[in-house]
């Protein structure tokens, strides 16, 4: 089953939860676990994309979208199906992942903007429902 956690951050602004989504998955990147990053649509595909190659300037993420590579350590995706098991979900779609039980941790990032906060209270209620335990973590 499943670790599931809501990161809560403080501010409103959208470009904090894509860079602490990046700051994620390269810590899990480095503890050698496989990321998927789920974003909403293709355009924040490619913002994840983008930012991932200069968010930490001394540092590299390999990392591909799911259609050219799905195999890559970090890759950035939609709905597809995750090409490795037991990775980390870094969930940035205000719905659940079809697959929850393919990954070991799944993490939930959280602003302050209301439409995201009521999607992601009802993501914590789905979760419960189902039978997870969600934490929260106050960044």
């Amino acid at each position: 089953m499943p670790r599931i956690e809501f990161y809560v951050l403080s501010s409103v602004t959208p470009g904090e939860r894509l860079r602490a989504a990046c700051q994620l998955a390269m810590k899990a990147w480095r503890a050698g676990l496989p990321v998927f990053l789920r974003a909403t649509d293709s355009a924040q595909c490619a913002e994840l994309d983008e930012l991932l190659w200069r968010f930490k300037a001394e540092t590299f993420v390999p990392h591909d979208l799911h259609q050219d590579d799905p195999r890559a350590p970090v890759v950035i995706g939609l709905d597809e199906e995750p090409a490795t098991e037991q990775g980390v979900l870094i969930n940035l779609n205000p719905s659940l992942s079809p697959f929850i039980e393919r990954f070991s941790r799944i993490i939930e990032i959280v602003n302050q903007e209301p439409d995201l906060l009521t999607a992601c209270r009802e993501n914590f209620r789905s979760y419960r429902q189902r039978g997870y335990d969600p934490q929260r973590v106050e960044l």
